[in-house]
């Protein structure tokens, strides 16, 4: 029998091409960094990743993006779930609007939630007497995460909801199961591994958000300053080493952060994989 032939090259040279841009793209950029981070001996290393500034930072960058990631999943999962089920007046202009983080200038959302939010602004007028402070607090940075991570969640679980069919859940209603019954039982075992997907999206964009953030945070160091803003002043400031080595240290939390979650992902989906097949 003769060999199947592929329309791509053999193995050999797609694995060729797929190293060569992976180095150049990832690899070499990413050794770079741990070079010149490594330039720095111990002590000076330590100083610069552990002084208070940052790890006020990190509390900062990882705590905000993994609350805003978690707002994302719920409302994300209600909004793709409107979207999907439901036909309604302006629907395509509210599906249309889930993509506007992707569209908009990150510094034009910062600017925009600024002003929003701000002790003057058309919604900081209002929240400001109730006592809620949301512009140059650690909830403004907060709320710039929701806004420019919720197309993550949204985008990830709504075509999975779209390939469940309302039989599903109509032949669950007719053997007496309740709503609350049906969405525990059937309906989130099914969008799990996409809605663990949505949330590691929504927080890796999170933690190296700048451009939305710096605005809306005031930078007061150890209190809204988070740590992509901290690295850019040590840039600033001409200490390429120390830049580095932060830049490094978000990267590793990050990079474990995100390995965690993959598990949880592929675990979430074995186990719904086993309950098929039972």
């Amino acid at each position: 029998m003769a060999a199947s032939r592929s329309v791509l090259p053999g193995f050999g040279i797609t694995l060729g091409c797929t190293l060569a841009y992976l180095s150049l793209l990832v690899l070499i950029p990413l050794a770079g960094l741990f070079w010149k981070s490594a330039s720095l001996g111990g002590a000076e290393f330590l100083a610069a990743v552990a002084s208070p500034r940052a790890l006020a930072a990190y509390r900062l960058s990882f705590g905000a993006s993994f609350a805003a990631a978690l707002v994302n999943a719920g409302f994300g999962l209600v909004l793709a779930w409107v979207l999907v089920r439901y036909r309604f007046p302006g629907r395509g202009i509210v599906d249309a609007l889930v993509d506007l983080p992707f569209a908009l200038p990150t510094a034009v959302a910062g600017i925009t939630l600024t002003a929003l939010f701000a002790k003057n602004g058309w919604l900081g007028q209002w929240l400001e007497p109730l006592g809620i402070f949301v512009a140059y607090t650690p909830l403004g940075v907060t709320v710039a995460l929701v806004f420019i991570g919720i197309p993550f969640v949204v985008r990830t679980v709504q075509p999975v909801l779209e390939d469940l069919e309302p039989e599903i859940e109509e032949a669950a209603a007719s053997l007496g199961a309740s709503r609350f019954h049906t969405f525990r039982r059937v309906l989130f075992p099914a969008v799990w591994p996409a809605l663990v997907t949505g949330f590691a999206l929504a927080f890796a964009r999170s933690v190296g958000e700048y451009g939305s953030v710096v605005f809306i945070s005031g930078n007061m160091p150890l209190r809204t300053e988070i740590a992509p803003l901290l690295i850019v002043t040590e840039l600033e400031q001409w200490n390429y080493a120390g830049a580095t080595a932060i830049a490094a240290v978000l990267l590793v939390i990050s990079f474990g952060l995100l390995l965690g979650i993959n598990g949880l992902q592929r675990y979430g989906a074995r186990r719904l994989a086993g309950g098929r097949a039972a």
